[in-house]
Protein backbone atom coordinates (compact mmCIF):
# COMPACT_ATOMS: atom_id res chain seq x y z
CA UNK A 1 0.00 0.00 0.00
CA UNK A 2 1.10 3.35 -0.77
CA UNK A 3 -0.39 6.79 0.73
CA UNK A 4 0.81 10.46 -0.12
CA UNK A 5 1.92 12.41 2.78
CA UNK A 6 2.21 15.83 3.62
CA UNK A 7 4.20 17.72 6.87
CA UNK A 8 3.25 21.17 7.05
CA UNK A 9 3.94 23.81 9.79
CA UNK A 10 0.98 25.51 10.75
CA UNK A 11 -0.06 28.54 12.12
CA UNK A 12 3.16 30.33 11.01
CA UNK A 13 4.79 32.00 8.03
CA UNK A 14 8.26 30.47 8.30
CA UNK A 15 9.51 26.60 8.34
CA UNK A 16 10.73 25.47 11.63
CA UNK A 17 8.07 27.42 13.16
CA UNK A 18 4.40 27.10 14.43
CA UNK A 19 2.69 23.40 14.49
CA UNK A 20 3.95 20.50 12.42
CA UNK A 21 1.06 18.50 11.20
CA UNK A 22 1.07 15.27 8.94
CA UNK A 23 -1.45 15.10 6.82
CA UNK A 24 -2.74 11.79 4.82
CA UNK A 25 -5.34 12.18 1.74
CA UNK A 26 -7.30 8.32 1.56
CA UNK A 27 -10.37 7.33 -0.33
CA UNK A 28 -11.45 4.80 2.15
CA UNK A 29 -10.86 4.48 6.18
CA UNK A 30 -7.68 2.27 7.22
CA UNK A 31 -7.81 0.28 10.67
CA UNK A 32 -8.14 2.93 13.49
CA UNK A 33 -5.10 0.41 14.75
CA UNK A 34 -3.13 1.39 11.26
CA UNK A 35 -3.81 4.94 11.80
CA UNK A 36 -2.50 5.29 15.06
CA UNK A 37 0.69 3.27 14.04
CA UNK A 38 1.40 5.96 11.29
CA UNK A 39 1.02 8.86 13.65
CA UNK A 40 3.50 7.40 15.78
CA UNK A 41 6.00 6.85 13.03
CA UNK A 42 5.21 10.45 12.31
CA UNK A 43 6.04 11.24 15.42
CA UNK A 44 5.12 14.78 15.07
CA UNK A 45 1.88 16.00 17.26
CA UNK A 46 -0.69 15.21 15.83
CA UNK A 47 -1.40 13.67 11.70
CA UNK A 48 -5.12 13.90 9.91
CA UNK A 49 -6.35 11.68 8.06
CA UNK A 50 -9.15 12.82 5.59
CA UNK A 51 -11.90 11.54 2.75
CA UNK A 52 -13.90 13.01 0.55
CA UNK A 53 -17.90 12.77 1.27
CA UNK A 54 -19.92 14.48 -1.30
CA UNK A 55 -19.29 18.65 -1.75
CA UNK A 56 -16.86 18.08 2.11
CA UNK A 57 -14.30 15.66 3.62
CA UNK A 58 -14.84 13.62 6.43
CA UNK A 59 -11.89 14.75 9.03
CA UNK A 60 -10.16 12.53 11.65
CA UNK A 61 -7.10 13.07 14.14
CA UNK A 62 -4.49 11.44 15.61
CA UNK A 63 -1.53 11.93 18.02
CA UNK A 64 0.47 9.11 18.62
CA UNK A 65 -1.30 8.23 21.77
CA UNK A 66 -5.06 8.54 20.85
CA UNK A 67 -7.46 9.75 18.71
CA UNK A 68 -8.30 13.22 19.37
CA UNK A 69 -11.38 15.22 19.06
CA UNK A 70 -10.65 18.42 18.16
CA UNK A 71 -7.08 19.45 16.30
CA UNK A 72 -6.82 23.17 14.96
CA UNK A 73 -3.60 23.40 13.77
CA UNK A 74 -3.86 20.10 11.50
CA UNK A 75 -7.15 21.23 10.27
CA UNK A 76 -5.22 24.38 9.11
CA UNK A 77 -2.85 22.07 7.53
CA UNK A 78 -5.20 20.03 6.02
CA UNK A 79 -6.77 22.93 4.32
CA UNK A 80 -3.41 24.00 3.08
CA UNK A 81 -2.68 20.67 1.44
CA UNK A 82 -6.07 20.65 -0.25
CA UNK A 83 -5.50 24.27 -1.73
CA UNK A 84 -1.87 24.26 -2.04
CA UNK A 85 -1.27 20.64 -3.35
CA UNK A 86 -4.43 18.65 -4.10
CA UNK A 87 -6.43 21.54 -6.01
CA UNK A 88 -9.31 22.02 -4.26
CA UNK A 89 -10.13 25.89 -4.95
CA UNK A 90 -13.22 26.11 -2.64
CA UNK A 91 -14.08 29.57 -1.29
CA UNK A 92 -14.75 27.36 1.95
CA UNK A 93 -13.38 23.92 2.46
CA UNK A 94 -15.98 21.72 5.26
CA UNK A 95 -14.92 19.00 7.38
CA UNK A 96 -17.51 16.44 8.91
CA UNK A 97 -15.26 15.77 12.24
CA UNK A 98 -16.33 14.63 16.26
CA UNK A 99 -16.72 17.69 16.97
CA UNK A 100 -19.09 17.96 14.06
CA UNK A 101 -19.02 20.57 11.18
CA UNK A 102 -15.99 22.51 11.17
CA UNK A 103 -15.16 25.04 7.92
CA UNK A 104 -11.75 26.59 6.90
CA UNK A 105 -11.68 29.63 4.44
CA UNK A 106 -8.78 30.03 2.38
CA UNK A 107 -7.58 33.94 2.33
CA UNK A 108 -4.60 35.56 0.50
CA UNK A 109 -1.52 34.24 2.91
CA UNK A 110 -3.58 32.43 5.83
CA UNK A 111 -6.86 30.41 6.41
CA UNK A 112 -9.60 31.33 9.27
CA UNK A 113 -10.84 28.15 11.20
CA UNK A 114 -14.46 28.12 12.15
CA UNK A 115 -14.56 26.29 15.23
CA UNK A 116 -16.94 25.27 18.59
CA UNK A 117 -16.93 27.96 21.41
CA UNK A 118 -16.23 26.43 24.99
CA UNK A 119 -16.44 28.72 27.44
CA UNK A 120 -14.49 27.51 30.48
CA UNK A 121 -15.99 27.78 33.97
CA UNK A 122 -14.46 28.29 37.01
CA UNK A 123 -12.51 25.32 38.77
CA UNK A 124 -10.17 24.23 41.14
CA UNK A 125 -7.07 23.16 40.69
CA UNK A 126 -6.02 19.24 41.69
CA UNK A 127 -3.61 18.96 43.92
CA UNK A 128 -1.14 16.87 41.42
CA UNK A 129 -1.11 20.08 39.08
CA UNK A 130 -0.39 22.45 42.17
CA UNK A 131 2.36 20.36 43.39
CA UNK A 132 3.64 19.92 39.21
CA UNK A 133 4.29 23.60 38.24
CA UNK A 134 6.50 26.12 40.01
CA UNK A 135 4.43 29.06 40.29
CA UNK A 136 0.78 29.25 41.01
CA UNK A 137 -1.70 30.44 38.84
CA UNK A 138 -3.67 33.86 40.38
CA UNK A 139 -7.33 31.93 38.98
CA UNK A 140 -8.16 28.69 37.57
CA UNK A 141 -11.15 27.79 34.70
CA UNK A 142 -11.51 24.73 33.34
CA UNK A 143 -13.87 23.48 29.52
CA UNK A 144 -12.37 20.49 28.03
CA UNK A 145 -8.70 21.44 29.91
CA UNK A 146 -7.97 23.38 32.42
CA UNK A 147 -7.25 26.70 32.13
CA UNK A 148 -4.44 28.66 34.58
CA UNK A 149 -4.15 32.19 34.57
CA UNK A 150 -1.64 34.38 35.68
CA UNK A 151 -0.43 37.71 35.74
CA UNK A 152 1.90 38.56 33.00
CA UNK A 153 3.84 36.96 29.86
CA UNK A 154 6.74 36.44 31.65
CA UNK A 155 5.33 34.02 34.18
CA UNK A 156 3.83 31.72 31.00
CA UNK A 157 7.82 31.18 29.41
CA UNK A 158 9.57 31.33 32.47
CA UNK A 159 7.23 28.68 34.30
CA UNK A 160 8.63 25.15 35.03
CA UNK A 161 6.75 21.94 35.10
CA UNK A 162 7.96 18.88 36.78
CA UNK A 163 6.37 16.44 34.03
CA UNK A 164 7.38 13.60 36.20
CA UNK A 165 4.59 14.81 39.09
CA UNK A 166 1.96 15.89 36.35
CA UNK A 167 2.22 12.38 34.77
CA UNK A 168 0.19 11.13 37.69
CA UNK A 169 -2.80 12.72 36.14
CA UNK A 170 -4.94 11.65 33.62
CA UNK A 171 -6.63 14.57 31.49
CA UNK A 172 -7.40 11.98 28.32
CA UNK A 173 -8.28 13.85 26.06
CA UNK A 174 -7.56 17.40 27.96
CA UNK A 175 -4.45 19.25 28.97
CA UNK A 176 -3.42 22.22 30.69
CA UNK A 177 -3.26 25.69 29.37
CA UNK A 178 -1.59 28.38 30.78
CA UNK A 179 -2.22 32.10 29.98
CA UNK A 180 -1.45 35.68 30.34
CA UNK A 181 -1.95 39.30 28.79
CA UNK A 182 0.73 39.70 26.30
CA UNK A 183 3.37 41.97 25.54
CA UNK A 184 2.56 42.92 22.23
CA UNK A 185 -0.62 41.02 21.87
CA UNK A 186 -3.83 40.68 23.07
CA UNK A 187 -2.90 37.15 25.63
CA UNK A 188 0.02 34.34 25.32
CA UNK A 189 -0.57 30.67 26.01
CA UNK A 190 1.56 27.31 26.71
CA UNK A 191 -0.25 23.98 26.42
CA UNK A 192 0.67 20.33 27.78
CA UNK A 193 -0.75 17.02 27.71
CA UNK A 194 0.93 14.82 30.84
CA UNK A 195 1.40 11.12 29.84
CA UNK A 196 1.10 12.00 26.08
CA UNK A 197 4.42 11.42 23.90
CA UNK A 198 4.73 15.12 23.23
CA UNK A 199 4.55 16.71 26.26
CA UNK A 200 4.07 20.06 25.27
CA UNK A 201 2.04 21.22 21.79
CA UNK A 202 3.59 23.55 20.15
CA UNK A 203 0.43 26.00 18.98
CA UNK A 204 -3.06 24.19 19.62
CA UNK A 205 -5.78 25.66 18.08
CA UNK A 206 -8.37 23.45 19.64
CA UNK A 207 -7.02 25.23 23.22
CA UNK A 208 -8.11 28.28 21.97
CA UNK A 209 -11.87 27.10 21.64
CA UNK A 210 -11.98 28.43 25.47
CA UNK A 211 -8.56 31.15 25.27
CA UNK A 212 -10.87 33.37 22.61
CA UNK A 213 -14.37 33.26 24.88
CA UNK A 214 -12.41 34.03 28.05
CA UNK A 215 -10.22 36.71 27.19
CA UNK A 216 -12.96 38.35 25.07
CA UNK A 217 -14.86 38.96 27.81
CA UNK A 218 -12.01 39.25 30.31
CA UNK A 219 -10.82 42.44 27.44
CA UNK A 220 -14.07 43.32 26.09
CA UNK A 221 -13.22 42.70 22.56
CA UNK A 222 -14.39 40.82 19.93
CA UNK A 223 -11.33 40.32 17.68
CA UNK A 224 -7.75 39.59 19.62
CA UNK A 225 -4.60 38.62 18.50
CA UNK A 226 -2.93 35.97 20.53
CA UNK A 227 0.62 34.30 20.54
CA UNK A 228 1.33 30.46 22.05
CA UNK A 229 5.19 31.31 23.40
CA UNK A 230 6.32 27.63 22.63
CA UNK A 231 10.09 27.19 21.68
CA UNK A 232 8.54 27.21 18.15
CA UNK A 233 6.10 30.24 18.29
CA UNK A 234 2.84 30.03 16.87
CA UNK A 235 0.86 33.52 16.18
CA UNK A 236 -3.29 33.28 15.79
CA UNK A 237 -5.83 35.78 15.16
CA UNK A 238 -8.65 35.41 17.21
CA UNK A 239 -12.32 36.64 16.14
CA UNK A 240 -15.34 35.25 19.28
CA UNK A 241 -18.84 34.78 17.74
CA UNK A 242 -20.59 33.63 20.55
CA UNK A 243 -21.11 29.66 20.25
CA UNK A 244 -18.03 30.01 17.40
CA UNK A 245 -14.90 30.90 17.06
CA UNK A 246 -12.88 31.65 14.63
CA UNK A 247 -9.15 31.13 14.31
CA UNK A 248 -6.40 32.55 11.55
CA UNK A 249 -3.12 32.03 10.65
CA UNK A 250 -0.78 30.50 7.78
CA UNK A 251 0.82 27.65 6.75
CA UNK A 252 4.45 26.30 5.35
CA UNK A 253 4.75 23.17 3.69
CA UNK A 254 7.87 21.07 4.85
CA UNK A 255 7.62 18.06 3.16
CA UNK A 256 5.51 16.10 0.14
CA UNK A 257 6.32 12.02 -0.09
CA UNK A 258 5.25 8.57 0.20
CA UNK A 259 4.34 5.85 2.98
CA UNK A 260 4.90 2.22 2.28
CA UNK A 261 3.32 -0.14 4.12
CA UNK A 262 3.48 -3.71 3.58
CA UNK A 263 0.52 -5.98 3.07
Amino acid sequence: MELRVFQVDAFTDTIFGGNPACVVPLTDWLDDRLMLKIAQENAVAETAFFIPVGDHYHLRWFTPDIEMDLCGHATLATAHVLRQHLGDQSAELRFESRSGLLSVKPGNDSYTLDFPSRMPVVATLPEIIRKGIDRQPKEVWKARDYILVYETEEDIQDIVLNRQVLDQINLDPGGIIITAPGRTVDFVSRFFTPQSTIFEDPVTGSAHCSLIPFWSERLHKREMTALQVSARVGKLGCIYAGERVYMSGEARTYLAGTIYIDQ
